[in-house]
């Protein structure tokens, strides 16, 4: 990649939550900086906002000339889009400067130490709360996450790294396999529940390409897992630790005690204890994510003290467990949940914070090939919540697969309050029903209904906390 003589960059899908992030490390970077995407969200409104340019029609006669000036434009795609895109084949047929966006990432880290979080779950949140402990101890860091902060309203953080001094952190996306464009110093890995069997071939494919991340990690390299995942650390890693409940984890999470919304627990190996660890976040999902935050920042040299403090103030993740409407008599949960183990969790953790209260859950499947793939881990998840509104499938960049329908899953799910939904009468249904927390999960466009859903709690109790 030549990005000596770059002055514009556009991306193709900008409105994505990773490309947003690069485009605004660009823009910050004072390049020229506009894109395409299929529709106007509120992120792409920020992203006008910021002084980008973008346009909603696929249709390269709109691009202005800045963005057509092959010697001085980069082209940023995501592997989202169709490969019949006009302005995408309009780039690589005249052979622009064409690159993944997990590609430009990579280059973008290729200098600096980087701590790549990955996992099938947890990134986004692990990755905030990593570049939080971060960013609070004074050290240099620069952060590429995958959602919004609540702490900085950013997808990015932009350190001084004078000198490449400090740290990068990125998550390492299995998708696609971008993770393999990443060298990491740090390597984490949460958890790998198999997912995207559309890309890979096979569950084992699936699992051998975190050993091919590993593979990555640069030379003296620390790899960071949780106990329970089974890989191949090699042999130029310097550090290898594993975490979890398990008396076999060399860090061991002990008396975890949720209160007031939160979690406060401690973690423990053979020669030294860390007490009063607080994350103001539910779930036993969270007090993971939050030990190999914990570890990560350790590991990279943040003390001890700096890495408890931060992890208290961190303010959560939008679309993760995120409060939308809160009262005594009504709450309101919006969640990116979308595989069958987030969505276990989420609901789990619900429970905890909530018990014995009534619980709706709004639900949009993402990806026809994942609702085949894991359609009994979601009726079983499903079954977790006491009222069910089930919408349709979510497309994202997939055809219809015959019989898979949330009709079927619907049909799988052993309770009864049940039923699917369209989008044109979700809102009605919600308004019928009576609950006393209600939940929307889901990855795809069910984001659009969360003002909507919360001017109907307003309506009931008035605005709230």
């Amino acid at each position: 990649m030549n990005i000596n003589n770059v002055h514009s960059v556009y991306l193709i899908g900008i409105g994505g939550i990773g490309m947003s992030a690069l485009a605004r490390w660009f823009k910050q970077n004072n390049y020229t900086v506009g894109g395409y995407d299929k529709t106007s969200s509120d992120l792409t409104k920020s992203l006008e906002a910021e002084g980008m340019w973008i346009h909603y029609a696929d249709a390269v006669n709109e691009i202005p000339d800045t963005f057509k000036e092959k010697d001085s434009v980069l082209i940023i795609y995501t592997p989202a889009i169709p490969a019949d895109h006009a302005e995408l084949n309009f780039f690589r047929d005249n052979q622009y400067q064409l690159y993944k966006r997990s590609q430009v990432l990579g280059f973008l880290t290729k200098e600096l130490k980087t701590i790549g979080i990955a996992g099938t779950h947890g990134k986004t949140t692990t990755s905030s709360m990593t570049a939080h402990i971060m960013f609070e101890s004074g050290m240099p860091c620069s952060a590429f996450l995958g959602g919004i902060t609540q702490n900085y309203g950013t997808n990015i953080l932009i350190g001084n790294h004078t000198n490449g001094e400090g740290w990068v952190v990125a998550e390492a996306d299995e998708y696609d396999r971008s993770f393999l464009q990443l060298s990491p110093d740090i390597a984490v890995i949460n958890n790998m529940d198999p997912d995207h069997l559309d890309i890979y071939s096979d569950v084992q494919s699936f699992y051998d390409s975190f050993n091919e991340y590993l593979k990555k990690l640069k030379p003296n390299g620390i790899v960071i897992r949780r106990v329970d995942v089974d890989v191949q650390i090699p042999a130029h890693a310097s550090v290898s630790v594993t975490f979890g409940e398990s008396i076999e984890a060399d860090y061991r999470i002990h008396n975890v005690v949720t209160e007031n919304g939160g979690v406060t627990f401690s973690i423990d190996n053979d020669f030294v204890r860390w007490n009063n660890i607080r994350i103001e976040m539910p779930g036993m999902h969270n007090v993971m994510n939050a030990t190999a935050a914990f570890l990560a920042a350790y590991y990279a040299g943040v003390n001890i003290d700096s890495v408890k403090n931060s992890l208290r103030s961190f303010g959560g993740v939008k679309r993760r467990f995120e409060y939308i409407y809160k009262t005594p008599q009504l709450v309101y949960v919006d969640d990116y949940a979308h595989h069958p183990t987030e969505l276990e969790a989420l609901l789990k953790a619900v429970r905890t914070v909530f018990p014995g209260k009534k619980v709706a859950t709004v639900f949009q499947p993402h990806l026809f090939t994942r609702t085949r793939d894991f359609m009994k881990e979601f009726a079983q998840s499903l079954s977790l919540t006491d009222e069910l509104l089930l919408m349709d499938i979510y497309p994202a960049r997939e055809l219809p697969i015959e019989g898979i329908t949330s009709a079927v899953l619907l049909d799988m799910i052993p309770s009864t309050n049940k039923r699917v939904v369209s989008k044109e009468k979700l809102l009605s249904e919600l308004e019928k029903m009576n609950f006393d927390v209600v939940v929307t999960a889901g990855a795809g466009d069910i984001d659009r209904f969360i003002q909507p859903i919360k001017l109907l709690c307003e309506q009931r109790y008035g605005k709230g906390n």
